[in-house]
């Protein structure tokens, strides 16, 4: 997420009522997670697991939650609950905005696109031409969609990050800032869930095809002419290279990277990264041919077994 304009550390600070360390006018031009910062950004770490992937990451602002030193060229800001108070500059930059209408009057939407009636249309939402949107589809603020796109009823685009940090009380939730960006030529089926990123963009591909009942977790980039069958779940952070098939009921684990033109067998429960071209079977899924093979020694155990009595 990048702020609208350029803030001085101090400022941030102010915001968030923290100290610092570092000159009272360092630039700070957003805030993102880790997997995604660049110069000028803010990411928090409240974890001493975490703090050195934090202190050298790309961002320039570190928020977290001890007194350390500070690498050359970045700033502190100190805090005793960084998550809190990542949150609340979440609310500072982004706020929730009140719908006031189905289709909103910020919403922009291109030349011969049809929204059908019961849709709902957020704040900020940018449609482009040629598309199709079905009865009951949700767009939330601030997404952003391609020329020729379907989107059939029931889907939702734009929820909430799942994304909880366990407390003694209670599990806290982590605001969600960022979007859904949806590309050029992408149908998306009935009842699929595509949240948006924490402070990025949730990404859907140009070309890229949804079945019913798919759910894409937050900051998740899909690539293009991508195919995922009913009732894929895909957790967040995921990246999925261009042209990967993703059959039914196929289970993604959060973080990964799923290479180009991979393929993914129905019931699959995928928790590594994948090479290009090749194809996976089965939960923990591995190589295909690999569980194909084991799968036909189990068969032969009771041959075997009744051999050695």
């Amino acid at each position: 997420m990048k702020f609208p304009q350029v803030h001085t550390l101090s400022q941030i600070a102010t915001i968030i009522d923290v100290d610092y360390v570092g000159v009272a006018d360092f630039p700070v031009l957003g805030m993102n997670e880790i997997h995604v910062v660049t110069a000028g950004d803010i990411v928090f770490v409240d974890h001493p697991k975490y703090y050195n992937a934090a202190l050298e990451s790309a961002a320039t602002v570190v928020l977290i939650n001890k007194q350390v030193d500070c690498p050359e060229g970045k700033a502190l800001l100190i805090s005793d609950d960084p998550f809190r108070d990542f949150n609340k500059l979440t609310n500072y930059f982004k706020p929730f905005e009140k719908a006031t209408g189905a289709i909103s009057v910020s919403a922009k939407i291109g030349e011969n696109t049809i929204v059908q009636p019961n849709a709902f249309v957020g704040n900020n939402v940018i449609i482009g031409d040629d598309c199709l949107i079905h009865a009951n589809v949700s767009i939330y603020d601030n997404t952003v969609i391609g020329n020729n796109v379907t989107i059939h009823s029931g889907t939702v685009l734009g929820a909430d990050a799942f994304y909880y940090k366990s407390r003694p009380e209670f599990r806290d939730k982590l605001i969600s800032g960022g979007n859904v960006v949806i590309e050029d030529d992408v149908d998306i089926g009935a009842s699929c869930t595509i949240d948006r990123g924490v402070t990025a963009s949730t990404t859907i591909g140009a070309g890229t095809k949804l079945d019913n009942q798919v759910q894409i977790g937050h900051d998740t980039i899909v690539g293009k002419k991508c195919l995922l069958a009913s009732q894929v779940g895909v957790a967040g952070c995921v990246v999925i290279k261009d042209e990967v098939i993703l059959w039914g009921q196929v289970g993604v684990k959060s973080g990964i990277t799923i290479a180009k033109g991979t393929e993914i067998f129905a019931q699959s429960g995928l928790g590594h990264s994948t090479d290009e071209n090749k194809k996976y079977f089965g939960s923990p899924a591995v190589e295909a041919r690999e569980r194909f093979r084991e799968m036909a020694y189990i068969r032969k155990l009771p041959e075997i077994i009744k051999k050695l009595k």
